[in-house]
C-alpha cells in the first residue's frame, strides 16, 4: 500500500509540473502564471490593460463631448470656442471608433463619466466667462495629460494588434488636444504634475587601453 500511495504521489507530481509548464507556455510573455486576465483573440492577447484603455477613451469623451459644446456658448476666449469645437468633433469620432472595438474584443464600456468628470463637469456647468475659460483649459490639460501616458504605456507594451491601432489614432487625438488647450494661453503649467523622477543611470564604463605604452 505504501509503495502503492508513493507511485500515486510522483504521478501527480508529473501532471502538476506538466499543467505549470502549460500554463507558462500559453500566458503572453510578461504576464504571470498566477494572472487569469487574458483572453485570445484574433488580434492577439487581449490584457487588463488594452480593456483599460478602451474605458478611460470612452469615459474621456462622455465628459469631453458635452463640454466642448458648453465651450460654445459659455467661453469667452475664441480659443477656447475653437478647442471645444475640436473636442467635440475628435471625440465624436473616436467614441464611434472606441464603442466598435470595445464590442469586436468583447469588452464592457460604461455609459456614464466617472466620479471625477462628474464633478468637473458640474464645476464648469456653473461658469461662464473668463471662469469658465480658464478652468477648462486646465482641467482638459491635466486630464489630457493622464491618458497621454496611459495611451503611451498601452502601446509600447500591448500584445494586440487592434489595440495597438487604436493606441496610434488615441495618441494623436490626444496630443492635439493638448496642445490646442496650451494654445489658448491659460494652462497653468505649474499645477500640472511633475514628470516621474527617472532611475539612476548607470555609470558607463570607461574603454581600457590595453595597448602597451
Amino acid at each position: 500500500m505504501h509503495r502503492l500511495l508513493r507511485g500515486e504521489l510522483l504521478m501527480f507530481g508529473g501532471f502538476a509540473v506538466a499543467a505549470t509548464v502549460t500554463i507558462l507556455l500559453v500566458l503572453p510573455p510578461g504576464s504571470s502564471a498566477g494572472s487569469t486576465q487574458y483572453t485570445q483573440s484574433a488580434a492577439g492577447p487581449l490584457g487588463p490593460a488594452d480593456r483599460d484603455l478602451l474605458v478611460r477613451v470612452r469615459q474621456a469623451g462622455l465628459w469631453e463631448i458635452p463640454v466642448g459644446q458648453w465651450a460654445q456658448t459659455r467661453a469667452e476666449s475664441a480659443s477656447v470656442k475653437e478647442t471645444g469645437r475640436h473636442l467635440v468633433e475628435d471625440h465624436t469620432k473616436l467614441d464611434e471608433a472606441t464603442r466598435a472595438l470595445a464590442a469586436k474584443l468583447g469588452v464592457p464600456i460604461p455609459d456614464v463619466a466617472n466620479a471625477d468628470q462628474q464633478s468637473w463637469m458640474a464645476q464648469l456647468s456653473a461658469e461662464k466667462g473668463p471662469a469658465f475659460d480658464k478652468d477648462f483649459a486646465n482641467l482638459l490639460r491635466a486630464a489630457h495629460g493622464k491618458v497621454f501616458a496611459v495611451v503611451a504605456n498601452v502601446r509600447a507594451g500591448t500584445r494586440n494588434s487592434e489595440i495597438r491601432k487604436f493606441a496610434n489614432t488615441a495618441n494623436t487625438v490626444v496630443l492635439k488636444h493638448m496642445t490646442l488647450l496650451e494654445g489658448t494661453g491659460l494652462v497653468d503649467f505649474g499645477e500640472l504634475p511633475e514628470p516621474p523622477t527617472p532611475s539612476p543611470v548607470p555609470p558607463v564604463a570607461t574603454a581600457v587601453d590595453t595597448r602597451r605604452q
